[in-house]
């Protein structure tokens, strides 16, 4: 029931978008822990867009990279990640696939990154500090990994493959999710304030 519940924000984030005139992003990215927020959008997407879903890159500390790993490993089966475990993502920090969502994951999925803690906190100052009229996004060390990818994707020349296996340039529309507030604001000053976990690219 918690993994129909998260289709929820699929169909609200799908209608709003049409109210835009757009009918189907291009990309979609999503976080994951076990995968069961990921597993449901993606299953939604899949539904609602007749087996041709976005296309969708699932995203995942790289410490606890169980899809990654598991998409990896080419045998269909779900695969738990153990040893250092650490992450600033504690919402991602999990392990091991959902195994009623990791068979969406799979089939449906065209991409699966595995990132340092610096992708995400790159996600976080940038989207608490919004260019023009854009609208600041308090978003968690859980929520914002998405986005800092995207950003690494689109504007690093050390990713210009990526970029474009993933098919992503100016046209592109790309749906992402924040889903984690201000959950530790000690850590959410450290980050975003004080620099902490900061980019190696400059």
């Amino acid at each position: 029931f918690i993994s129909q519940g998260y289709t929820i924000m699929a169909k609200e984030a799908l209608d709003e978008l049409n109210e835009l005139g757009i009918e189907k992003p291009t990309h979609l990215f999503l976080q994951a822990g076990v995968g069961s927020m990921a597993g449901s959008m993606l299953g939604y997407m899949v539904n609602r867009f007749d087996k041709k879903p976005p296309i969708t890159t699932i995203v995942e500390p790289a410490t606890v990279a169980c899809i990654y790993k598991s998409a990896k490993a080419d045998d269909s089966k779900p695969h738990a990640v153990t040893g250092d475990l650490h992450t600033i993502m504690a919402g991602l920090n999990c392990g091991e696939p959902n195994t009623a969502t990791w068979p969406i994951l799979r089939d449906y999925a065209s991409f699966y990154a595995s990132c340092p803690d610096y992708v995400t906190a790159r996600g976080m100052r940038i989207l608490a500090s919004p260019l023009k009229t854009d609208t600041k996004v308090i978003s968690g060390e859980s929520g914002a990994v998405g986005a800092g990818l995207l950003s690494l994707l689109m504007e690093k020349d050390e990713f210009e493959d990526i970029r474009h296996d993933i098919g992503l340039n100016k046209d592109s529309v790309v749906l992402i999710f924040s889903t984690e507030g201000n959950t530790d604001p000690k850590g959410y000053d450290e980050i975003v304030y004080d620099g902490r976990n900061f980019s190696p690219f400059v």
